[in-house]
């Protein structure tokens, strides 16, 4: 009986993460076939995780509000590539330009959220497909300002970045000494410094409100936030670490290490607490026997060698840590909470008293204001602006990549995105190479990696439809 009961538990794992499987047997498949080492792979997935993991997170929101996959997330990219213009058309160079470009993305893709939201209100049922359209539309619009009102218009002389002609911009916008690894390159000191004094005054704050309404002031729990920030800050003085923080990458070799020693740590401490509460501790040994396997496949000699030719953009990382922290966190507040209940059911959430069109417009924005920071990452680690083709595939990448992690239509987290990013990309890294050595030619392997895009997404909206349709699909609108 117990047998069966695992393999009933082991099919239903695979008929929920078949696309993942899949698309993890076709990696493996790839790499072998390929004849390439984790020394090139790594360090090129590395730099497509940096680059492309914010993108994917957008689409989270959404997703949980009932939207569906938003295709229309290339209105963000827009956004970010206008801001962009500007902020290069004014030399505005390195991390001030990349928060200026934020600064500006920001409030057109306010607008450009709540329009596509009124937009999918109107449309409900049919909202992918709404979004689909209204990119195409926002391109055509993007193009009408990039072709001819910039300079036919509006007046521009800069021939760096216009046309000989002075009415339209160029193919390519060239972001080096100006934008380029302009937050790729924030060293980790000054990164500690801004950390360090944010949780400062955010504690010093928090501690005044209290005084003054009275309330109990949690010092203990202020101080777990606190300690360990300072005392880093105060580790930062010692020179042979000052020197090691100094440094804009972070050998990933490095980043390995220091994440064992916190989950093994974060493990023991909360196993001591456990004891003395008489709670089961194995789960926590299990993942402090876990980090140990980690840490010891980096004596592995390709393993090793992978780790030790990856460097990662410190702060780009940060900020995708900080996007799965917000995302994890937005969703457990009162809000968050009210686009889980639109997501499940509309009918329910607006007899609950929650006002359905306003949730999801919030959602919209928010999706579309992330897909904009997105972009804006995108483009400062390529270097590259491709003024008319940069946001033309960000939606249909970022939404394929979210599914072969295994999220569906209505179903998305943090891990879908991660593991997505890693198996989509870790495919489209390795596919021309698979290509030439089984066929003798790359191209094959370029046609199949877009076939796999476009498919996956066509699989996820058949199987999606098909539940709907067989009633298997248990969300109700």
């Amino acid at each position: 009986m117990q047998k069966n009961n695992y393999g009933q538990q082991i099919g239903d794992f695979t008929k929920r993460n078949n696309v993942t499987i899949l698309f993890i047997l076709l990696t493996v498949l790839a790499f072998w076939a390929s004849g390439t080492s984790l020394t090139f792979l790594v360090p090129e997935l590395a730099t497509r995780i940096g680059r492309n993991t914010f993108m994917v997170l957008s689409l989270l929101i959404p997703v949980v509000a009932g939207l569906g996959l938003n295709f229309g997330i290339v209105i963000g990219a827009i956004s970010a590539q206008i801001a962009i213009f500007l902020v290069v058309l004014w030399g505005v160079e390195g991390l001030p330009g990349i928060l200026l470009c934020a600064v500006i993305a920001t409030p057109l893709a306010i607008i450009f959220g709540y329009l596509v939201g009124r937009l999918f209100n109107s449309m409900k049922g049919t909202e992918m497909i709404g979004g689909l359209v209204a990119g195409y539309f926002s391109d055509g619009l993007y193009q009408l300002l990039f072709l001819f009102i910039l300079g036919g218009v509006i007046k521009i002389n800069n021939s760096t970045l216009m046309i000989s002609t002075g009415i339209g911009v160029k193919n390519a916008i060239n972001l080096t000494g100006s934008l380029k690894y302009g937050l790729d390159n924030v060293p980790m000191i000054a990164i500690l410094d801004v950390v360090f004094l944010a949780v400062l005054a955010g504690s010093i704050i928090i501690i005044g409100y209290r005084v003054i309404k009275k309330q109990d002031l949690r010092l203990k729990r202020q101080l777990t936030i606190f300690a360990p920030v300072a005392l880093l800050y105060v580790l930062s003085f010692i020179p042979m670490i000052s020197n090691f923080l100094m440094s804009t990458r972070l050998l990933l070799l490095n980043a390995v290490e220091i994440g064992v020693v916190i989950v093994a740590v974060y493990q023991i401490v909360w196993i001591i607490k456990d004891k003395k509460q008489n709670k089961d501790i194995q789960k926590r040994i299990v993942y402090i026997v876990i980090a140990a396997g980690v840490y010891g496949l980096t004596y592995v000699e390709s393993v090793f060698s992978a780790l030790v030719a990856t460097r990662l953009p410190v702060l780009t990382f940060v900020c995708i840590g900080a996007s799965c922290l917000f995302t994890q966190w937005f969703l457990n507040t009162k809000l968050g909470q009210e686009m889980r209940t639109v997501g499940q059911s509309r009918s329910v959430a607006a007899s609950s008293g929650i006002d359905v069109d306003r949730v999801r417009i919030i959602a919209m924005i928010m999706s579309t204001v992330l897909a904009s920071y997105g972009q804006i990452i995108s483009l400062q680690n390529i270097g590259t602006v491709a003024t008319y083709g940069s946001h033309q595939q960000v939606g249909l990448y970022a939404i394929a990549a979210l599914l072969v992690g295994g999220a569906s239509v209505n179903y998305a987290t943090t891990k879908h995105a991660v593991l997505g990013i890693v198996l989509f990309h870790s495919l489209f890294i390795l596919a021309p190479f698979a290509g030439k050595e089984l066929m003798g030619n790359a191209q094959i392997g370029e046609y199949f990696r877009v076939f796999v895009a476009y498919g996956v997404i066509a699989l996820a909206l058949a199987m999606y439809a098909w539940k709907v349709r067989t009633g298997k699909d248990k969300v109700t609108r």
